[in-house]
């Protein structure tokens, strides 16, 4: 019985880990195929002023990065997985369209410091979510509330341009995606827990996919918040 139990909890293991490694597969193809959109864009005076000069262009392209992930949120169960991976490449290239006017707004060294922060602080939040034996659903209300409240107060200052609020709002975002991060992990590790090893490969490939989705967020928020912090070019 004892010997039973232990395979049983070690197949768990292996699928537990393999759908964290097939996430952080999924993350780290969006995050590369988003910087590379963002600088061949940035690369090419034409398509930039194209970008840049056509504000409404480019808002359309953020309310279309709007729409893909509450298409993603909400669908994602009616969906199939090709069209669920479709939908994620879809918002990564439209997210480095977007992103590439802050290699107009900073500097190499500043993008570079902000990335490599980035990576170190999202990388311990994330083991900190998968090795912490403390439940971090209590707190999860409280962060999406501080998400709403940077949103709410980001668009305020947006007319008010009080730079003590920019900065303020900064560091609160920064520590709100900060604990998603953590968050976000665990939530993913339950997925495991509570489907077991019974999940069909269709069910499996579109959990990966919004787990990818949490965590690309988590790191692209985590990212623009330390570059807003570390300062814009002068």
């Amino acid at each position: 019985m004892t010997s039973a139990r232990q395979q049983i909890l070690g197949m768990t293991k292996i699928r537990e880990r393999s759908i964290l490694r097939n996430v952080y597969l999924w993350m780290t193809g969006g995050l590369t195929l988003t910087a590379l959109v963002s600088y061949a864009v940035a690369s090419s005076p034409s398509l930039f002023r194209a970008l840049a000069g056509s504000p409404g262009t480019f808002f359309f392209l953020i309310i279309a990065q709007f729409g893909l992930v509450i298409y993603l949120s909400a669908r994602l169960n009616k969906m199939q997985a090709s069209s669920a991976v479709l939908a994620f490449i879809a918002y990564a290239l439209l997210n480095g369209i977007t992103l590439s006017v802050i290699f107009y707004a900073y500097t190499g060294v500043t993008i570079s410091r902000a990335f490599f922060t980035t990576a170190g602080a999202f990388a311990g939040m994330s083991i900190y979510g998968m090795t912490t034996k403390r439940d971090l659903n209590h707190i999860g209300s409280y962060l999406v509330m501080g998400l709403w409240g940077v949103i709410i107060a980001t668009l305020v200052n947006f007319f008010i341009g009080s730079e003590t609020i920019y900065y303020m709002i900064s560091y609160i975002g920064l520590l709100v995606f900060l604990g998603l991060t953590a968050w976000d992990t665990q939530v993913i590790m339950g997925w495991n827990r509570s489907y077991g090893s019974s999940m069909s490969e269709e069910a499996y490939v579109k959990l990966s996919i919004l787990g990818a989705l949490k965590l690309y967020l988590d790191f692209i928020n985590m990212f623009l918040f330390i570059l807003r912090i570390f300062g814009r070019r002068t």
